[in-house]
């Protein structure tokens, strides 16, 4: 039986502004069926801080301390929390809402498009497994977060490794389309994520970052010896091609397609209205 053909892209580092245009536009393509499923690679320069859909800026994230760390600031399209891009190899799976192989629901459709992100680790040698809460106060956790900062918890079907999380998702649907994506750390500079947000007080920021420690882990922490970005980017490569059973198509956009990317990039992930609003 052949397998389906999906688009895979490799976008290298992009503005934060464009990689989130470029996302959006692919979901757009897809939904006007101009394009197949896409999963996507890319990275960011400068380093970003991103920010869920919901969350409020001014409540939640220390600006002055983005702008002193050189960082870039966008507002993703979808849910979630505030995620550091810095060291990592970031991933979209955008996918129509019915197609057979997605679930209704988003936590099951997490699951499947996860598939591709364990295959991946393992593909690196990492035993990783999926997160499920296994207790009452686990699954309030997850429903009423305690930190602005994403990789605090693992939330359903998430990836872990020795309980600690190792990969952090979020997703929206618009327009008949999932859009999922998401961050594969490499290295991460705790102090600097902790830098980026507010807390009641100092003593409080210092519980919160003591207890992440044993909540979190990156790629680096647990192989015996560094692994680089090609060899992520390979076994990432393979993974979601092993986890979504497909075959790829590379693809680069035209200049058309680039320049429309560019126009939403600017007209609305780099406008303060659409980062600053909440």
């Amino acid at each position: 039986m052949n397998k389906e053909t999906w688009y895979f892209i490799d976008s290298g580092n992009c503005s934060p502004a464009y990689n989130m245009a470029m996302d959006e536009m692919l979901l757009q393509w897809h939904s006007d069926h101009q394009i197949p499923p896409v999963v996507r690679f890319y990275g960011w320069n400068p380093a970003t801080l991103s920010i869920g859909y919901f969350q409020k800026v001014h409540k939640e994230i220390d600006l002055t301390a983005v702008e002193s760390h050189n960082l870039g600031f966008v507002r993703r399209p979808t849910g979630g929390r505030g995620v550091l891009h810095d060291k990592e190899l970031t991933y979209s799976v955008i996918v129509s809402e019915d197609h057979p192989q997605m679930p209704a629901t988003v936590t099951e459709a997490y699951r499947v498009i996860s598939e591709g992100i364990l295959q991946g680790f393992r593909h690196l040698g990492l035993n990783a497994d999926f997160s499920v809460p296994r207790t009452k106060d686990e699954e309030n956790e997850l429903k009423k977060p305690r930190s602005a900062v994403c990789f605090d918890a693992p939330s359903w079907y998430e990836l872990v490794v020795e309980g600690r999380k190792i990969a952090g998702s979020a997703q929206t649907r618009q327009k008949g389309v999932i859009l999922q994506h998401g961050s594969i750390i490499l290295d991460m500079e705790e102090d600097k994520l902790f830098d980026l947000f507010q807390y009641p007080s100092e003593r409080v920021r210092e519980r919160m970052q003591k207890g992440f420690k044993n909540k979190a882990v990156a790629i680096n922490e647990l192989t015996s010896s560094p692994v680089s970005m090609r060899e992520v980017s390979e076994a990432f490569h393979k993974g979601f091609a092993d986890g979504l059973d497909v075959d790829w198509q590379p693809y680069t956009l035209t200049e058309e397609e680039d320049q429309l990317v560019r126009q939403l990039a600017q007209q609305k992930y780099e406008s303060d209205e659409w980062n600053y609003r909440r």
